[in-house]
């Protein structure tokens, strides 16, 4: 945040290396987390695989959500990646790249206090690239009646969390836990460890699960009456000979660190799991009951709100009293096309990335006599035409007496989402996504009509100098 109030992009100053075992898998893994470019996000790369392939923090490539969270992409897999997820989000890390050798974050002390530790000491480096937050604009809600789970997202104009527990439990009870600012993350939040009930234990035990668990890595609750016989054997599992229940029903004498450190807990895989949405937000999450999948799920919801958001925001804005950049006698001057072919009337906007301009669809346009009388529909191939149109002010020099024409090389990604009839005003966005290479021109286009898109298409022309007469 700067003096204007503006938010920036951040990573982390310096590389990051933290090594432990996964609490489910029990292999001993080493991340190395190090700064990345902004607009990247978080993402995973499995160095210990062939290719070493990527998988992007992204509820989208969330597999599985059986006591933690895993992602899968390209081939390589990421689990427990909750607790990570969370100290990113906690302490307002938008862009990091963790190298990892296996295939679970480590589980560490079960919270996530050691990766805050981490990254406090690494320091946070702002990247000079604007953070975008949205906003919910009406209520989103997500229920699970079987598990009777309620969760809900607030219009807000902060990001809080609000979460309740209540497992029917003589040694829990019902629980609360809030968190109203990002500031008290570190020490609220973060030192909270997992847990599980001590008659979950064989379960997980028998379903290949908590391999690397101890009774130091997780709060084990015990209510319910167990026999010396269990706690003999659960003591051979975690190689313990002085495993014991407290009068207050937990597993060790462990002490809890808040009174209602399990509530708290749970908040932290909200955050967590609620990081993958992918983009910043802001809003009031009320979660009853909350758990990983119907976080998920959750997740999914909110990330399906905030892209028709985003389709709205990124629509371009179109101002008719505003004077275009070239007009229609200066487009003539740069691209070669003419009646009936010339398929720009303004340029409205033009950067070396971008440019914006608009076509007029009229009733008189030549095409309408043949292409569907008596339903005028504009031919789709006309539409990629324009684009292509407007991508020339991208393509073509405009520093020079010589004259260039553009020609299709490639055609990918099409698509037509909406019909386009006499009447309305394209609005032609071309973005080039490489430089400009021997002449070759790689842009994404997009054509909106009002705040809907209506054409997509990626395009690659070459530019080609015009022989002198």
């Amino acid at each position: 945040m700067n003096s204007t109030g503006q938010s920036f992009q951040h990573t982390i100053r310096h590389e990051i290396s933290i090594s432990g075992a996964g609490i489910h898998t029990g292999q001993s893994v080493t991340m190395n987390i190090k700064p990345a470019a902004p607009n990247t996000g978080i993402n995973f790369q499995r160095v210990d695989l062939p290719g070493k392939p990527v998988v992007k923090a992204d509820v989208d490539f969330v597999v599985e959500t059986n006591r933690s969270t895993t992602l899968e992409n390209n081939g390589a897999r990421v689990s427990t990646v909750e607790h990570l997820m969370a100290s990113f989000l906690g302490m307002q890390v938008d862009n990091a790249l963790i190298e990892i050798d296996g295939e679970e974050v480590p589980i560490l002390d079960g919270s996530a206090q050691q990766f805050v530790e981490a990254l406090e000491k690494a320091g946070l480096q702002q990247q000079g690239v604007p953070k975008i937050y949205y906003s919910i604009d009406h209520n989103i809600t997500f229920s699970d009646e079987e598990k009777k789970v309620e969760m809900v997202a607030l219009p807000y104009h902060e990001y809080r969390i609000n979460t309740l527990i209540d497992f029917n439990s003589p040694v829990l009870g019902t629980q609360h836990a809030s968190l109203r600012n990002f500031s008290d993350f570190s020490k609220a939040i973060a030192p909270c460890r997992t847990f599980c009930f001590f008659h979950e234990l064989e379960w997980l035990l028998a379903n290949n699960l908590i391999k690397g668990g101890d009774i130091n890595n997780a709060i084990v609750v015990v209510d319910k009456e167990v026999s010396e016989e269990q706690v003999e054997r659960i003591s051979k599992v975690f190689h313990k000979k002085d495993v014991e229940i407290s009068s207050e029903g937990i597993l060790n004498n462990l002490e809890l660190r808040f009174p209602n450190e399990p509530a708290r807990h749970k908040l932290l895989d909200v955050i967590g799991d609620l990081a993958l949405v992918g983009y910043p937000f802001k809003a009031h999450i009320i979660a009853n009951r909350p758990g990983h999948a119907s976080n998920v799920k959750f997740a999914k919801k909110i990330k399906e709100h905030i892209k028709k958001i985003k389709n709205r925001l990124d629509v371009p804005k179109y101002d008719p009293n505003k004077r275009p950049i070239f007009d229609i006698q200066q487009i003539e001057q740069v691209l070669p096309h003419r009646y009936p072919f010339l398929l720009v009337d303004k340029v409205i906007e033009l950067t070396d990335k971008v440019v914006i301009a608009i076509k007029n669809v009229s009733y008189n346009e030549p095409f309408f006599q043949g292409h569907f009388p008596g339903n005028s529909v504009m031919p789709g191939v006309l539409q990629v035409e324009a684009l292509a149109q407007a991508g020339g002010f991208l393509a073509i020099p405009r520093d020079t007496d010589d004259k260039y024409d553009t020609y299709f090389l490639k055609i990918e990604n099409c698509k037509f989402k909406q019909k386009v009839v006499p009447g309305d005003t394209l609005i032609l966005k071309m973005e080039l996504l490489n430089p400009i290479r021997r002449g070759i021109c790689e842009m994404k286009g997009t054509i909106f009509v009002g705040d809907k898109i209506v054409t997509e298409a990626s395009l690659v022309a070459q530019i080609v100098k015009r022989p002198k007469a």
